[in-house]
């Protein structure tokens, strides 16, 4: 295997209006022999259009093949929009400012990359989240304005597991990092200003002790959520934003002062087609569960909910049952595997792939190279709740889910043989 050279960066996105942390893309290049690119950026999402326009840039300018890049985003829901989704539209400024982002760190990561090392260790973070998905008493899943009395129970599970990596320079100091868990990232410092929300805060305050360029991977994390972000009345047990940056970033000191070298013999990369259908859905069904919830939770003004999601079956209606395709990605660093999935999956699915993977150490990665928006199991589906609503925000055929940890442990045990 050839000596590891790596190289990190990132660039702020936006600086208007002011935002409480820089919004930036963030990138971290790996090099031994075969040259990958990891790249986050602090947006909802990264739309298609700019997704492949960051893919043919970093190509070209940085030699970095297709196959070999895993862009996604952190999920801040404190960006400006990427999407035209739930009421919201793309901010077209913005998202161009994205790409251009994204690529230059990639650039100043390239140049020119280090003699280096990757150390690694496993730690944990239990408490800032857990699965969102709450039963409550009128039969319901919870979703938002519930009050926090009527919970029952998570009908699903949560993942722990933050998986830290630490790039060092032969001196020991700080190249980059790379933290990995399975919460969406919702919750500012100053409510009302655009933020990186918790995740980035903390990348942001990792670079302040260490140096380097930290980046924020998500992870499976479509059906979890911080424990305080949507009750209407107080949950004793949430936990404040400032006090999540807190406990993250203590769980990846933890991981770094943990972390052992890492050989990256060998390093495989597989990118594979994906193969969906768009979902087929009861209009008049569908229609009913969004007025029940709405009427119940919203009494004052249910309707602007309710057309929201109207619009946006209108708009699928004519596609239901529509084969299309979209990737998943596995990447190989000697015993630690990750997989990328071009999706907000359900924690009971990412479990699924972590406890079935041929590596010793797997982590998943959402919003990976695409985004197919909320993509849970086939129980969730039937128990229904806003994530699975028929909407652009859920847009795959209920299987979907259970398909792709299919595919990826295929891909998973062929990135294991390549090794053997």
């Amino acid at each position: 295997m050839s000596e590891l050279r790596a190289g990190a960066a990132a660039v702020t996105i936006a600086t208007e209006p002011e935002p409480e942390a820089p919004l930036r893309a963030a990138a971290l290049v790996l090099d031994a022999g075969r040259r990958i690119c990891l790249v986050c950026t602090d947006s909802i999402a990264i739309p298609p259009d700019i997704r492949a326009g960051i893919a043919e840039a970093v190509t070209t300018e940085c030699g970095i093949a297709f196959d070999d890049q895993l862009v996604t985003a952190t999920h801040t829901h404190h960006a400006p929009c990427t999407i035209d989704i739930l009421g919201c539209h793309r901010d077209a400024g913005f998202c161009e400012r994205l790409g251009q982002a994204a690529v230059e760190a990639v650039r100043r990561a390239c140049a020119p990359l280090e003699p280096a090392e990757v150390c690694f260790a496993q730690s944990q973070e239990a408490t800032v989240g857990t699965n969102s998905r709450y039963l409550l008493r009128d039969g319901s899943i919870a979703w938002y304005a519930y009050r926090w009395d009527e919970v029952v129970r998570p009908t699903g599970p949560s993942d722990p597991d933050l998986p830290v990596f630490a790039v060092k320079r032969q001196d020991g100091s700080m190249i980059g990092m790379a933290f990995n868990h399975s919460v969406h990232n919702i919750g500012v410092l100053a409510p009302g200003r655009l933020s990186p929300g918790f995740y980035g805060h903390v990348a942001q305050e990792l670079e302040r002790r260490h140096g380097g360029t930290a980046l924020f991977l998500p992870g499976a994390f479509g059906s979890s959520h911080n424990t305080g972000a949507f009750g209407s009345t107080p949950n004793q047990h949430a936990v404040s934003p400032a006090e999540c940056v807190h406990r993250v970033t203590e769980a990846v000191e933890w991981g770094l002062r943990m972390a052992e070298p890492l050989s990256l013999d060998p390093l495989v990369v597989l990118k594979r087609p994906f193969v969906f259908r768009v979902r087929a859905f009861d209009e008049a069904a569908e229609e009913a569960a969004v007025k029940r919830w709405s009427e119940h939770y919203l009494p004052a003004n249910p309707e602007p909910n309710q057309a929201v999601f109207r619009a946006m079956r209108a708009e699928m209606a004519p596609v239901q049952g529509e084969e299309r395709q979209t990737w998943l990605q596995v990447i190989r660093l000697g015993d630690v595997a990750l997989v990328g999935v071009p999706a907000e999956l359900f924690a009971r699915l990412g479990l699924e792939i972590r406890r079935r993977s041929p590596f010793r150490w797997t982590y998943v990665v959402g919003l990976a190279n695409d985004t197919l928006g909320y993509v849970g199991d086939r129980e969730a589906y039937e128990l229904g709740g806003y994530q699975l609503w028929a909407g652009w925000h859920s847009l795959s055929a209920p299987g979907t889910g259970e398909a792709m940890v299919e595919q990826a442990l295929d891909m998973l045990r062929e990135a294991a043989e390549q090794g053997a």
